[in-house]
């Protein structure tokens, strides 16, 4: 079990970012940070895996293996993202061959625009932080510590991250993210740490992907030929994965928020094909495509 015990932070005589951090991390927690901008979040992940010392207190208890993805992740470098991740695979242990390989099931996993083969400065954020989500998990992580994971991913590597989420953390392995968004800290943390004034508070929430507090939206393309308007969907309140399958967009949403995205999607000229759960009040399970048959 990772510790921390009295952990505070700042740096010379400035302010103290952190102050008397009490944190207790064991395998298979999935937990989450939050706290407004410059709260000290991104300074307690580098604490935690290991880049940066605590001015007080004391860190116990960190594994051996442990994968992380920080909120900048810097690709200028002409090198290949496949050579990369190979690269990165070596220096943790791996041989040659299979670094590459777990490299390239990764990127296949994450669909990454242009290829294993482009080159890290080529690629926009969301694919650059494919790549860092990939080298955070070349070696199955006994902690995996991810700060603003979702930002910049496209739809398709939402609900990916969700499966290493799950992955990790069924394998005994614990998580520890940051996000803005209410829906999805609440989704999939089984615990929330708090940081305001320096100060860190642990607030429980309900368990991690509770199903029956969730929706699943099934759209597609209208079978009349309308084109419907590209929608943003992990920015709507409630979403809290977005995939894409096949020709269709799949949503998970938080109950209170349903009737909100599904009234969205339909202004947006999208058709429902799917839906599954508590909506309004009442339970759903409705499936176009069946009745169409």
């Amino acid at each position: 079990m990772l510790r921390c015990e009295a952990v505070g932070k700042r740096h010379g005589r400035g302010r103290w970012i952190l102050r008397d951090v009490d944190m207790e991390i064991a395998a298979g927690d999935v937990l989450a940070v939050v706290g407004g901008n410059g709260s000290g979040k991104s300074t307690l992940l580098r604490i935690l895996v290991g880049l940066s010392r605590p001015t007080s207190g004391s860190v116990s208890g960190r594994p051996s293996h442990i994968g992380y993805v920080p909120d900048r992740f810097t690709a200028h470098d002409r090198i290949s993202a496949i050579s990369y991740l190979t690269h990165m695979g070596r220096i943790r242990g791996l041989s040659a061959s299979a670094a590459r390989a777990r490299g390239n099931h990764l990127l296949e996993r994450l669909s990454l625009v242009g290829g294993r083969d482009a080159p890290l400065r080529t690629l926009s954020k969301g694919n650059a932080q494919k790549v860092a989500l990939a080298q955070a998990l070349l070696v199955r992580p006994d902690l995996l510590v991810l700060d603003e994971p979702w930002s910049g991913l496209d739809t398709s590597a939402h609900g990916v991250l969700s499966e290493f989420i799950d992955e990790t953390a069924a394998q005994g392995g614990a998580v520890v993210f940051t996000d803005h968004r209410e829906a999805i800290t609440e989704t999939h943390a089984g615990g929330v740490y708090v940081i305001s004034g320096g100060r860190v508070t642990l607030h429980h929430s309900r368990h991690a992907g509770d199903r029956a507090s969730m929706v699943e939206l099934v759209l597609t393309v209208p079978p009349t030929g309308v084109v419907p308007v590209e929608t943003n969907w992990s920015a709507l309140p409630g979403v809290v994965d977005s995939a894409l399958r096949g020709g269709e967009v799949v949503l998970r949403v938080t109950r209170e928020h349903s009737d909100a995205v599904l009234l969205t999607a339909l202004r947006h000229r999208w058709s429902v094909a799917g839906l599954t759960g508590p909506v309004g009040g009442h339970d759903h399970r409705f499936d176009a495509r069946r009745a169409a048959r």
